[in-house]
């Protein structure tokens, strides 16, 4: 019996990844941070109306190790990374998996603008290079990256004003759509301060409560990473997670228990920025490839 062609060809690409998550590893534990592992079995995600949670027994598998991490930062831990695994129901495409790696990090006592330079340090060194070839584009990773406010994206590329596409709840189409195929591709971008409805777990600003202390980066036509200053006010928590609850509800979405001790504990948070990072889409960029499925060792159709 011949060897599964389709493991075997994967070797020298899993091999980088390997080299690539050594990488990342050494970058945070070079700058002091702790790296730590959650569970990833918990009894209750944060509740988002886009993002459904898998099942497994009573609870769910986490959709991020967010709440459990920043459960540590109100513990009194300083700057923390993690990378874990997660799962989302019902994602599969060229760029999604239902399983999937993500690399969080948070650091207490700084906005989000400090995880911008984050970013562009951590790419650098895993890239060797300030320039590197995705599909056939070359990209400038030279720093500082671009960094293009929302309202504005939308003023540029899309086909209508940011208050017109809230209002009209077509806020994410535009975005995936007309904006993001029409971000610089030569160049990584910083997509920030969205508006205040989709600040999901953000501080809003405080010189400008319309806008949420949120980015987005963009790199090589995908979207890499998602970060916020974090917003510690519990009762507005509680209170997003609850209109989120209810719009999951009105969609015929199943009833998520609320995040209790997440909650509770988040009175006693500090101020901080965290960030999550798709590995997966961080490996096809930096092995050029197009398909997740080459960048990972096991596909669902494969087991």
């Amino acid at each position: 019996m011949e060897p599964n062609w389709q493991l075997a060809r994967k070797r020298p690409t899993l091999e980088k990844r390997a080299r690539i998550v050594q990488a990342i590893r050494a970058f945070f534990i070079d700058q002091g941070f702790l790296e730590v592992e959650t569970p990833q079995r918990i009894p209750a995600n944060a509740p988002e109306l886009y993002i459904d949670a898998v099942p497994s027994g009573d609870w769910f598998l986490q959709t991020s190790p967010e709440l459990a991490m920043k459960r540590l930062l109100a513990a009194g831990y300083g700057n923390i990374f993690q990378i874990s695994h997660c799962w989302r129901q019902g994602e599969r495409g060229s760029r999604h998996l239902p399983e999937y790696c993500m690399l969080e990090w948070y650091r207490p006592q700084v906005d989000y603008r400090h995880l911008m330079d984050d970013c562009e340090a951590l790419l650098l060194l895993l890239a060797q290079t300030p320039k590197i070839s995705y599909q056939g584009q070359d990209i400038d990773l030279s720093r500082p990256w671009p960094r293009l406010r929302v309202e504005e994206a939308f003023k540029r590329y899309a086909s209508c004003p940011l208050d017109v596409a809230l209002a009209e709840n077509r806020f994410d189409e535009l975005i995936s759509l007309e904006i993001e195929p029409r971000l610089a591709v030569e160049r990584p971008t910083f997509l920030y301060e969205y508006p205040a409805s989709q600040a999901s777990l953000a501080r809003l600003n405080p010189a400008n409560p319309a806008v949420a202390e949120r980015f987005e980066l963009y790199l090589g036509g995908m979207e890499l990473a998602n970060a916020f200053s974090e917003l510690i006010n519990a009762q507005e928590q509680a209170e997003r997670f609850q209109n989120e609850e209810t719009q999951r509800r009105k969609a015929g979405k199943s009833p998520y228990p609320e995040a209790t001790p997440f909650l509770t504990e988040l009175i006693t948070m500090p101020p901080a920025a965290g960030i999550a990072l798709g590995v997966d889409r961080l490996i096809m960029l930096l092995s050029d490839t197009a398909q997740i499925d080459d960048v990972v060792t096991f596909t669902p159709e494969l087991l």
